[in-house]
């Protein structure tokens, strides 16, 4: 059950990233303060779900090829993350 359960977590954390291309259509969402607070937002939660995944990866037994790209993804997205946090913060 725990297994499942990270499994669901991991594939919703890579989905959910991709909702800032329709939010970005927004004339609002493209404005100064919107947009770095948007971009600021899903970066966190990009390396919060990256992390996740690193940490939980090794604890489930049975490594289902989902979770492998979950991992690959959430790597991915945590490296991608960290360098937008970094210039949303130090511009």
């Amino acid at each position: 059950m725990k297994d499942k359960l990270i499994n669901i977590i991991d594939s919703l954390v890579v989905l959910i990233p991709w909702t800032i291309l329709p939010i970005r259509m927004f004339d609002w969402a493209l404005k100064s303060p919107n947009a770095e607070n948007i971009i600021l937002g899903y970066a966190i939660f990009m390396i919060i779900g990256g992390v996740f995944t690193i940490l939980t990866y090794p604890r489930v037994d049975e490594k289902s090829n989902l979770l492998k790209i979950c991992l690959v993804v959430n790597s991915f997205y945590l490296c991608f993350g960290l360098f937008a946090a970094g210039m949303v913060l130090f511009q």
